[in-house]
């Protein structure tokens, strides 16, 4: 039995809650009074209750974000059902801001921002029968030094099969108004030898695939170079991943980047946009000569695996210039390009332009962009359903040469939007289409719709599909080849190492 019984749905099981274990640390002398409980979106809400309910607990902390809130807010009734006795305490960045849109109003008690102090005092007060604190509670940001760090709370299991989080910063000195990091400007560092002491433990416990969740990684080379340092000091295999702000790649940070070997960091570079004028109107900087010149050495200097990202929906942009944002940056890397989807999140500013641009909002979670201005919902749909379908075929590495094939004349968004219309069409959906299905469905649109030659479409597809050794091709492209897979293979299988040929092709 526990008294505090820390618990929420993370979105998969791979990725475990640092939030909760960050309360657990510092719960301090009541820590072996709390248990962490962690479930996933998928499990059924009342075996979830029937566990956290089975503690007897006297206090419940419940983590709630974007992907868990519809889910949570149930919950939140059904513990109150059962157990009304039993404090409940919500955290998170959910309930964090005002307005809520989700109906917590059950809940005894809302901590606002990180809640690690705050939580602790809350759960003293009511153990010991104190005089209550308010509903709301405010929560101060603590100074890093002052906070147990909760590395110690991965259990073996998370280490051997789990992505392990680790910070090394919290805040971020950016203001872009669709992000709620913008809104802790102040940007505070843990001390940086305990950090490494943790680092340390972890990889001797055997951890080996890190994300770090510092919003702006990059921003002072006195505190990335020690943390870079470390890894390369290591031997692979490890996979370390940092989001990085796409303007600031000074030459230290570039010369140790460089020297990170195939297969073990990740960087996930944030564009969002590249029209000037939308960036500044939601206050995003954008130098376009030092992106460039930086996407073009992560490119070809490093063996990074890179993720770019492109924002659908925001004020002032309109689907053409969308179009045009991917296909300049599709010029720019062979990278993976997200194409996420506008979301207006409690605590933004973007609410101020909801009037002039005619901003329209999905009103529970994810809080997507549903129409504006200058994009209807059904054009907001198709470029939705594009998105979804960009990740199959782009991104999903199944189809790195032949979805070329889809923009002969090199419009990528246009010729991208067009076959994703038709696959919606063929099949009324954008998920659970199996890889055959998908093969032969992108195998018959370059023939039938785009006149390509059988023989032409069947060897290019299958020259993917082969890269993934004993993978069996549909039959419908291998009765269309004409060229030997081995020959197939070997010919479009890049080799791991600087990547100046894929700038060459």
């Amino acid at each position: 039995m526990h008294d505090i019984v820390l618990t929420t749905l993370n979105a998969r099981y791979i990725h475990p809650s640092i939030g909760l274990r960050y309360l657990h640390a510092n719960l301090h002398d009541l820590r072996h009074r709390a248990v962490i409980q962690e479930f996933v979106i998928s499990d059924h809400l009342l075996d979830i209750a029937e566990k956290i309910l089975a503690h007897r607990p006297r206090i419940i902390g419940l983590g709630v974000y974007i992907w868990n809130g519809k889910e949570c807010e149930q919950l939140v009734r059904i513990l109150k059902s059962l157990a009304p006795e039993v404090l409940l305490v919500l955290g998170g960045p959910e309930v964090s801001h005002f307005p809520h849109r989700l109906d917590f109003s059950q809940a005894d008690h809302v901590i606002c921002g990180e809640g690690e102090e705050q939580f602790h005092q809350l759960c003293c007060a009511y153990l010991t029968g104190s005089a209550g604190l308010p509903r709301i509670i405010t929560a101060s940001p603590p100074d890093p030094d002052r906070l147990v760090m909760p590395y110690d709370l991965y259990t073996d299991a998370d280490v051997a099969h789990r992505v392990i989080y680790v910070e090394a910063s919290r805040g971020c000195p950016f203001s872009c108004e669709f992000c709620l990091s913008s809104i802790d400007k102040l940007v505070r560092y843990f001390d940086p030898d305990r950090f490494l002491r943790e680092l340390a433990t972890l990889w001797d416990r055997g951890a080996r695939n890190f994300k770090f969740i510092d919003r702006t990684f990059n921003l002072s080379m006195q505190r990335v170079g020690p943390i870079l340092d470390f890894f390369l000091r290591r031997q692979p295999p490890f996979l370390v991943h940092f989001e990085v702000v796409p303007e600031h790649f000074p030459f230290e940070l570039r010369e140790k980047l460089a020297q990170f070997p195939p297969g073990t960091l990740q960087l996930e570079v944030g564009i969002q946009t590249l029209n000037a004028d939308v960036a500044a109107s939601i206050h995003r900087r954008l130098d376009m000569d030092r992106i460039t010149a930086n996407l073009r050495f992560l490119e070809e200097e490093t063996n990074a695996h890179l993720h770019v990202d492109l924002i659908i929906g925001l004020p002032g942009e309109s689907a053409d210039s969308f179009g045009r944002n991917l296909n300049r940056l599709a010029g720019l890397t062979r990278a993976e390009i997200q194409l996420g989807v506008l979301k207006k999140l409690s605590g933004t500013t973007l609410n101020r332009h909801d009037a002039v641009h005619g901003m329209t909002y999905l009103p529970y979670p994810p809080y997507e962009i549903l129409a504006n201005d200058l994009i209807d919902f059904t054009a907001m749909q198709d470029l939705k359903r594009m998105a979804r379908f960009w990740d199959l075929l782009y991104n999903s590495g199944n189809f790195n040469g032949s979805v070329r094939l889809l923009w002969p004349d090199q419009d990528v968004y246009a010729g991208f939007l067009r076959f994703s219309k038709w696959l919606y069409g063929a099949t009324e959906s954008t998920w659970q289409i199996a890889l055959k299905r998908l093969a032969e469905l992108f195998f018959a649109y370059l023939t039938e719709e785009l006149g390509l030659a059988k023989d032409e479409a069947a060897n290019a597809i299958a020259a993917d599909l082969l890269k993934v050794k004993g993978r069996p091709l549909p039959v419908v492209i291998s009765d269309n080849m004409t060229v030997h897979p081995g020959s197939l293979q070997a010919r479009n299988t890049l080799s791991p190492g600087k990547r100046q040929a894929r700038h060459a092709e």
